[in-house]
């Protein structure tokens, strides 16, 4: 990459580079296995036997107080229809909110979806104890809620919470956001579009304030927003049970942007960088990329295929088992 920008020095405004889309898995891990929830409603709340109505009661209190949280602070609660973009739904909305210079929930989607959750079931033959279920955790079809939100440090997020036990929740958020406001808040002047920053005062303000953004600062804000929107629990049950909230990475993609000052130079090297790396990325060359070794027994796909989505527009995807590379 250094090479390369010392190559078309002469075509470029300023490159910068930093995260982009981050997806994070949020969960709590002493309520993900079927020994935990039987811990939680038998030992905890003493509610025993443990049937399909104990484990919705908390999914319909859950409910119940969402919508009750839209109507108290006028939050609309919209269906997501199939096909349509979430994000240019709730634009508008969120415009709404940035001209007011307002933080919070901004908009509500729920959508049926699959998830992980738990199943109470009668035992196939009798045993000592008449009241044992077995509970197991299942794939199932059940609601989520999308929460559209505006955070005062990282920017506009949606989170995506199943209202079913374990309640696992998904947080999207985007990097180039949090620069803006780092921008903002030092003053500094800058042009952004859509998901990139094309113009700016300083550029070296640029570089450092996406430095910024670190695994600290996210685990803050996403805590807060946790605190504030997943399901709520006692203080006998945070007492009894760790219920404390972890955090993995389910995507991240990390950019660097080359701001050309014209745009007849990029179509070319864009097409000749895609045919090259069509020609070497051969089969042996992807599985040395992703670390894994190429035998009989690999499922998957193994393979580099260069499409052309549109006129002009060319993507170049990576295949290696159920992982995709694309440029």
């Amino acid at each position: 990459m250094e090479t390369f920008a010392k190559l078309f020095e002469r075509f470029l405004v300023f490159v910068y580079h930093g995260f982009d889309r981050i997806v994070i898995q949020g969960y709590l891990p002493l309520l993900t296995r079927p020994e935990h929830i039987v811990h939680f409603f038998r030992d905890v709340h003493g509610l025993y036997p443990i049937t399909p109505q104990v484990l919705a009661k908390r999914t319909l209190e859950y409910r119940g107080w969402v919508e009750g949280y839209a109507r108290n602070h006028k939050i609309p609660i919209l269906n997501a229809p199939k096909g349509a973009s979430k994000e240019d739904l709730v634009r508008p909305h969120l415009q709404r909110r940035e001209r007011h210079g307002q933080h919070g929930v901004y908009c509500i989607f729920t959508s049926m979806e699959m998830g992980s959750t738990f199943s109470s079931k009668m035992p196939k033959f009798p045993t000592d104890d008449p009241n044992y279920r077995i509970i197991r955790r299942v794939p199932s079809r059940f609601l989520h809620y999308y929460f559209y939100l505006r955070d005062p440090v990282i920017g506009p997020l949606a989170i995506c919470v199943g209202t079913y036990l374990p309640f696992q929740t998904t947080y999207y958020l985007n990097g180039h956001n949090f620069i803006e406001i780092e921008l903002r808040r030092q003053g500094v002047a800058f042009r952004k579009h859509d998901n990139a920053f094309l113009a700016t005062a300083d550029p070296e303000a640029l570089q450092a304030a996406a430095d910024r953004l670190s695994a600290d600062i996210i685990e803050k804000r996403l805590n807060s927003c946790s605190w504030l929107l997943t399901p709520k629990f006692s203080e006998k049950d945070r007492k009894a049970v760790n219920l404390r909230r972890d955090y993995s990475i389910n995507q991240i993609e990390y950019c660097r942007n080359f701001i050309f000052k014209r745009h007849f130079p990029i179509h070319k090297i864009f097409e000749h960088s895609c045919e090259m790396g069509l020609f070497r990325l051969a089969a042996d060359k992807v599985a040395y990329i992703f670390g894994v070794r190429v035998t009989k027994r690999l499922r998957g796909k193994l393979y580099s295929v260069l499409e052309k989505l549109d006129h002009g527009h060319h993507l170049l995807r990576i295949y290696c088992k159920n992982l995709v590379g694309r440029m």
